[in-house]
């Protein structure tokens, strides 16, 4: 831990109502500035990683909505995820909490096992599962797609650029047809895209739990599958992995294999409305005439602070009326693992957010992060309400492509 991002904090409390659990439980521990003060004193050796103030930590949704708020520049995404590595290396986990955290590392970053587990979530709720267990069956989506873009797609017209596609590992199973809308509106905005096979899991989940050595080496691996497959770009639809990736030259600045590649691999990483913001579609759009409550995914808004493009990517269907959603700074639950280890305090801030996005009367809900879009389709169905929850990507594919909205609302998942 380096004290002097410790010290750039001056305790100003700005960043008290940006924060979820604060805005849930107004206890100054579960604030940014609370959960700083716990890791100063961590350094001065006044207090120890016990239950108490791992709780804390772990209560933490690392959502950065404190960094947009920081008037001080605090670079606390670097902090609790340097906190939590300490946790994981110093702090004996009860043997639960434990058990829990290496089954979902063992199951969610890996595809054959992620699909396996979710085949068999509707069994599991009729099971008198542990209570740790039950938040894995509540929170598993009614639908899957597993739908794999080829691995070279032509570009519409002339070629501007040739860009590479993270495929992810949650995002590929759950969310396959979203990769593959991706590609089509990428080729039709005149790239090749290309989908390197021996691409994985990006680490990013590790990373935001303190497993560093593990997002370590998951980031090594995807670098050595980019830059085999020769791109400009490397592109995600999922903000939590776009997040992770711009972060590969902090990950591995000490590395001297990577260390150089990483920095290079960050800089050329892009959301696929940063790269659509770039470029000029090749093909007409047809009207879409629906009326979207976009929310921001904390990992697009605060830590890449990615927020006009996904919007003016949706203002360019021509007929879609964007609405958004109230306290689009608190986050909405998802955060990772955070669903499934601290599973009271995110379907709270679900309820919360799920209100909001029905407050707006819209038709659809959408959100560039497979985690959100989730989270939120569980709380619209556990309020009676289900949208439909879709990837803004997915609705320019629908405009490119000429779907009526009636059929795009037909077919959408809920």
């Amino acid at each position: 831990m380096d004290r002097e991002l410790v010290n750039d904090c001056v305790h100003c409390g700005f960043c008290l109502p940006t924060c979820p659990t604060y805005v849930l439980w107004g206890e100054e521990m579960d604030s940014p500035r609370g959960r700083i003060h716990l890791m100063e004193a961590r350094l001065d050796g006044t207090i120890e990683l016990n239950a108490t103030v791992v709780e804390h930590f772990d209560r933490c949704l690392g959502c950065m909505a404190c960094v947009t708020a920081c008037p001080s520049g605090v670079q606390y995404d670097k902090l609790i995820e340097l906190t939590r590595e300490r946790v994981e290396q110093e702090y004996e986990r009860p043997p639960a909490d434990r058990a829990l955290r290496d089954l979902l590392f063992s199951v969610i970053p890996h595809r054959r096992r992620l699909r396996a587990a979710l085949a068999v979530a509707p069994l599991g709720r009729r099971l008198p599962l542990p209570g740790k267990l039950r938040p894995l069956t509540e929170l598993a989506p009614p639908w899957r797609s597993t739908a794999w873009p080829p691995e070279t797609v032509p570009p519409v017209g002339e070629r501007v650029a040739r860009v590479g596609l993270l495929t992810g590992c949650v995002q590929s199973v759950v969310f396959g047809d979203v990769n593959v809308a991706t590609a089509r509106v990428l080729a039709a905005y005149g790239c090749e895209v290309v989908t390197p096979r021996g691409q994985g899991c990006c680490g990013a989940l590790h990373v935001h739990a303190g497993r560093r050595d593990d997002g370590k080496e998951r980031a090594r691996r995807t670098i050595d599958a980019f830059d085999a497959a020769g791109v400009d770009l490397v592109i995600t639809n999922a903000a939590g992995c776009g997040s992770n990736l711009k972060e590969y030259g902090f990950l591995l600045a000490d590395d001297p294999l990577y260390a150089e590649r990483a920095e290079a691999f960050a800089g050329r990483a892009r959301d696929v409305s940063e790269a659509l913001a770039q470029l000029e579609p090749q093909r007409r759009q047809a009207p879409l005439p629906l009326a979207v409550a976009f929310q921001d995914s904390c990992h697009l808004a605060h830590a890449q602070g990615v927020r006009a493009e996904p919007r003016a990517m949706l203002a360019a269907v021509p007929g879609l009326e964007l609405r958004e959603p109230a306290e689009q700074d608190i986050c909405c639950g998802s955060a990772g693992i955070y669903n499934i280890v601290k599973p009271a305090a995110a379907a709270a801030l679900g309820d919360r957010k799920a209100e909001h996005v029905l407050a707006t009367g819209a038709e659809v809900y959408a959100s560039a992060n497979p985690g959100c879009l989730v989270q939120l389709s569980t709380a619209l169905r556990r309020a009676g309400r289900p949208l439909p929850c879709v990837h803004p990507v997915e609705l320019v594919d629908a405009s490119l492509r000429g779907v009526p909205a009636e059929r795009f609302l037909v077919r959408a998942r809920r």
